[in-house]
């Protein structure tokens, strides 16, 4: 989706046929929006009243009638993409690519987006996979998810991977300057102020306006939802059956919002707060961070890792590049703020919480490859792979009407930075990253998806990106929802709790219901 391939499409659109069927190829295109005054939003989402009609049954699986889709073998490819050794050499993999409307405000082209598609595994029930816009596209994350579950899903499901609309392949935004990507995220955990980011951040807002153009304010959870309706429909089924994966569970709450009469089976893995106020919503994620990195620390301990005390290790990085930042050979310029940013993404995945120790302890000793290389997939284009920071503004920022001034902005980062000294200062810079985006011109998705039927919502006590206390609140807003509560730490409990995993099992191939009082140990 960057400037070349918007230019392309632009030559192409008009050779797009109203006959054109959902495999067709076509690409997102990209220009210039209006932009509304700065708002300050402090309002509080309350929770939906429950519905006093009668609840909708879970319904059953049914195999899909017909496939639009063509799957050709991609498992070479995606092998190289994932990267990782222990994805079994025995699952399978095939890809294929659909179309659906741009949908944005402004597009009186009608436009199309080009959504990329992984199936893993040949199970007879399609389940579609969504991830975090920030994390790795959802056909990486659902080949490794593959690899973590029990092999009863497999011989039910087929995993559905989809990269979101600006996300992996499905025309990844590269629309930041490369210059001000580290800057970005260049947020000093010890020292006040954002403004840095929020400089970066007027960079990166009039430059995608000149690349994305329409598709600008189209990168957001409620036409991925649309996108995903699309998929359901090439894949032949009446109802859609899902799971999402953070930020990807927002996307399929909002599909129960626009098509509750479609939700088949839907598992939430982390689902993030709804809340209006920007501020409070990141602080809660600024405590899950710290909390998950006394869990990281404390897991360090016991298994003897030569780590030692891991605040006292991230200190010593950050304190070093402070006065001596270090360049990386892809030109990423790492200070502390840049490092401080890359522990945090290392904490969301608990498996590799042992290559985090490790990178550390070799930053502490002047060797920052490791560590940089948690930051590298967030910050630096690679072959065959967008940078994700592009993305991670432009839907973050169109799913938000939220804009706070710098003073305020400030006084926000000062004040997490003083409740949560590891972390604090990495999350507030969120905030400055939408403050030169066009304001959100129609109104957020309602909460609740009254009409669906139960939803799994899985919650982690200690999560450093969709914190317990905010999926709680999210599913107190669906009367539907039935949640089950992991008290261990890492992003996500599907694939790391056996019993959230258990429960996910049986509700999504057996159909039982679990308690929505359930604790799970950790």
């Amino acid at each position: 989706m960057h400037r070349r391939f918007a230019r392309r499409l632009r030559l192409r659109v008009r050779l797009v046929a109203a006959t054109l069927g959902v495999l067709a190829l076509a690409g997102c295109t990209t220009g210039p929006s209006v932009r509304p005054a700065v708002i300050d939003n402090d309002g509080r989402n309350t929770p939906s009243p429950k519905s006093s009609t009668a609840p909708v049954p879970l319904p059953p699986l049914t195999q899909p009638q017909s496939s639009a889709l063509r799957w050709a073998d991609c498992g070479q490819d995606t092998r190289e993409r994932i990267g990782d050794p222990a994805v079994p050499a025995s699952l399978q993999f095939s890809c294929a690519r659909m179309t659906a409307p741009l949908d944005a405000p402004d597009d009186t082209q009608r436009l199309l987006a080009r959504i990329y598609l992984l199936k893993v595994g040949n199970g007879p029930i399609p389940l579609a996979v969504v991830n975090d816009v920030g994390g790795e596209p959802g056909t990486v994350y659902a080949a490794r998810l593959a690899a973590q579950l029990p092999p009863a899903f497999l011989q039910k499901f087929s995993l559905i991977g989809m990269d979101r609309r600006g996300t992996g392949l499905s025309g990844g935004v590269q629309c930041a300057p490369d210059e001000v990507r580290s800057a970005l995220l260049g947020a000093d955990p010890t020292q006040g102020g954002l403004g840095d980011v929020l400089d970066a951040a007027r960079r990166v807002g009039q430059q995608c306006a000149i690349d994305l153009d329409t598709a600008q304010t189209a990168l957001d959870s409620w036409r991925t939802a649309g996108d995903l309706d699309k998929l359901r429909q090439a894949l032949g089924l009446d109802r859609l059956n899902a799971l999402g994966h953070g930020d990807g569970s927002k996307v399929l709450s909002e599909y129960a919002v626009r098509y509750p009469a479609q939700v088949g089976r839907m598992v939430l893995d982390g689902l993030p707060d709804p809340g209006d106020d920007r501020g409070a919503v990141l602080d809660a994620v600024a405590a899950g961070a710290q909390a998950t990195f006394d869990a990281f620390n404390a897991d360090c301990a016991a298994r003897g890792c030569p780590l030692g005390d891991a605040k006292a290790a991230l200190k010593a990085v950050t304190d070093r590049l402070r006065t001596a930042p270090v360049s990386g050979p892809d030109g990423l310029v790492v200070g502390p703020g840049v490092a401080t940013y890359a522990a945090y993404v290392g904490l969301s995945d608990r498996t590799r919480w042992p290559a985090l120790a490790d990178a550390l302890n070799s930053a502490r000793n002047g060797d920052f490859a490791a560590l940089t290389a948690f930051a590298d997939p967030v910050l630096v284009d690679a072959r065959g792979r967008a940078s994700r920071i592009s993305g991670m503004i432009a839907t973050r920022c169109n799913d938000s009407s939220t804009r706070l001034p710098a003073d305020q902005i400030d006084r926000a980062e000062a004040a997490m930075r003083t409740k949560y000294p590891q972390f604090g200062a990495a999350i507030a810079q969120e905030l400055a990253w939408c403050g030169a985006w066009p304001v959100r011109r129609e109104p957020l998705p309602a909460a609740g998806a009254p009409g669906a039927p139960p939803i799994l919502v899985a919650a982690t006590a200690a999560d450093p990106v969709t914190p317990q206390v905010g999926t709680t609140r999210a599913a107190d807003q669906m009367p539907s929802a039935v949640t089950v509560t992991w008290q261990g730490a890492g992003h996500g409990a599907v694939g790391q709790s056996p019993c959230v995993t258990a429960a996910v099992q049986g509700f999504l191939i057996d159909g039982k219901v679990p308690d929505t009082r359930t604790l799970c140990p950790a």
